[in-house]
């Protein structure tokens, strides 16, 4: 066992007394050691329940013959760190999670992981850790957050709260609405209800076989959330007798078929962020053409918050994503023949799907659109790519021109915003918040969420060298590549230069002449924002790479 490295043999007597000290039993450090690395917090209302979680993924690990440690890892909630300096440390800690996890079960050479994530860069800082230790791994999520009721019996969540603040600066509800959004938008612990980061990244870990079905989807508060994570102990056990590891499971098939599901479900822009990521981890090559491959030929079934108002427990009613999955394959879009954590293969486990309702996973035959819910433009704006949820897009948005409205800082272009300084028809275009310029890219979904209140969605489009929540709709483009501090165009930029949008053709245009372009570079010089010298932030800048390549660290 790779955890005899620790315990086994006369020279590791005092190591074996240490465990003792623990008050384990010789016979339960005779058994495998299985580490369950938990993300439980009590600030982050994704993770806030995960103490019930893992206590059921010890009693399954216990069942299987296991003996089970729980360790921590952090967690960052963006919603909570959105539109302050603590977004900064969003993006990054999903490097700083990996490398933990790594270090923990080095240092103690646990035989098998289950990783107990939910929320934004937890869930791809874990996948990340699986595939660089490759061994026997499942995950459990913690479950999507039941929705909210609104005044009228309409879907509430957590965008709707981050909208509200735009519509009340607007005067299009009352206070008396934006305190009622406030108490019932968030109902309890779990992953924001909606299509958003946490739930895309969940989902996309049931997709590639690291999660039993129904991780994706299965409601935080409900009980077959508890079984599942029982079965997320049995299991790992029946994996670590097969020797099943990650990098068996996830292979360029299975991220394909990520790519297929990202589309097919209009997943959060950060999905691409994080699978070009956990791609690189796994060595497999991936590039942003990739995901316009696979959207060009995946149709999008399945429209949730925030591009719709149904959020992933409709989902799951309608039959989760293997439902999904089995229409896809049953049009070659999906391969079924990868192994998964069940034991079984991905064909096997999708063959008794069916979809219970027609309107929520939309059939072939009648999508929500030809292609798929994500799409990366170039242009001379951004010849290394940049990202959409054109699923979230308005039809009038689909293809846009007008002026820019220049900030180089969400925080100035947020002020603008409220105080009614962008008007329909601009281009808003936040720049130097980008993963060295921010440094960290921080998510706007501030910006977004008041341009939506105040009624400007469709009418204003906003670029960023940043990226976006989840929960951002509207004709947000982001990650644009190369960003404003490495030299990109969109450093160049001023208030007026007209800038053509078109999404359908995936292109997105700075329309100003190559002999004023050129006056600019050379009178260029990148604005530098302070940045904690000595402190992971300061580091995080010097070694983060662009966002077209994952934003993964640098050699």
């Amino acid at each position: 066992m790779r955890s005899d490295r620790m315990k086994g043999g006369p020279q590791k007597l005092a190591q074996r007394s240490l465990l003792k000290s623990l008050g384990l039993t010789s016979e339960e450090i005779s058994r495998p050691l299985v580490g369950i690395v938990s993300a439980k917090s009590d600030i982050v209302p994704g993770h806030m329940h995960l103490e019930t979680l893992t206590d059921a993924v010890k009693a399954g690990v216990y069942m299987a013959g296991g003996t089970p440690f729980v360790f921590p890892t952090i967690g960052v909630c963006d919603g909570l760190a959105m539109n302050h300096v603590g977004m900064k440390y969003s993006l990054i800690s999903r490097e700083h999670i990996a490398d933990s996890v790594e270090i923990m079960a080095t240092a103690h050479p646990f035989d098998a992981l289950v990783f107990v994530p939910n929320c934004d860069k937890i869930v791809p800082g874990m996948l990340m850790a699986s595939l660089r230790l490759n061994i026997p791994s499942v995950f459990i999520s913690g479950g999507p957050m039941q929705a909210g009721i609104g005044e009228n019996g309409e879907t509430l969540a957590v965008s709707n709260a981050f909208e509200a603040v735009g519509a009340l600066a607007a005067g299009k509800i009352t206070q008396a609405q934006a305190d009622y959004i406030e108490d019932n938008a968030c109902p309890g612990c779990g992953s924001c209800a909606g299509m958003y980061t946490a739930n895309s990244m969940n989902c996309m870990t049931e997709v590639l076989g690291l999660g039993l079905p129904g991780n994706g989807t299965i409601l935080a508060v409900h009980a077959a959330r508890i079984a599942l994570a029982k079965k997320a102990g049995i299991q790992v056990m029946e994996m670590l007798k097969r020797n099943i590891c990650p990098l068996d499971i996830v292979t360029p098939a299975t991220l394909r078929n990520a790519l297929a599901m990202d589309m097919a479900l209009g997943c959060s822009t950060n999905v691409v962020l994080h699978t070009l990521a956990i791609a690189h981890e796994a060595g497999i090559p991936l590039t942003l053409e990739d995901f316009n491959k696979a959207s060009k030929k995946t149709p999008y079934l399945v429209k949730l918050s925030p591009a719709g108002s149904d959020c992933l427990d409709n989902l799951h009613a309608a039959g989760g994503l293997h439902a999904v999955m089995k229409q896809l394959s049953e049009h070659g879009l999906i391969d079924g023949g990868g192994i998964t954590v069940t034991g079984k293969t991905l064909a096997e486990n999708m063959a008794g799907a069916a979809v219970r309702n027609a309107e929520v996973i939309r059939p072939m035959d009648n999508p929500h659109s030809p292609e798929g819910g994500l799409a990366i433009l170039w242009g001379n704006l951004a010849p290394d790519g940049c990202v959409v949820k054109k699923g979230a897009v308005m039809p009038a948005m689909m293809t846009h021109q007008g002026p820019a409205r220049v900030f180089n800082s969400e925080e100035d272009c947020a002020e603008a915003i409220m105080d009614g300084k962008v008007v329909a028809g601009d281009v808003v275009v936040v720049r130097y918040e980008g993963p060295k310029g921010g440094p960290g890219m921080q998510e706007m979904l501030s910006p977004t969420a008041m341009l939506a209140g105040r009624g400007l969605d469709g009418s204003v489009a906003l670029i960023t060298d940043g990226r976006f929540s989840g929960a951002s709709k509207g004709a947000a483009i982001g990650h644009i590549s190369p960003e404003a501090a490495a030299g990109g165009l969109i450093g160049l930029i001023e208030d007026g230069d007209q800038i053509r949008i078109d999404i359908p053709n995936c292109e997105i245009e700075l329309l100003v002449d190559e002999k004023t372009l050129a006056a600019r570079k050379a009178a260029w010089k990148p604005l530098v924002k302070p940045t904690p010298k000595g402190g992971y932030l300061g580091r995080y800048q010097k070694i983060v790479t662009s966002a077209n390549t994952g934003a993964v660290f640098g050699e």
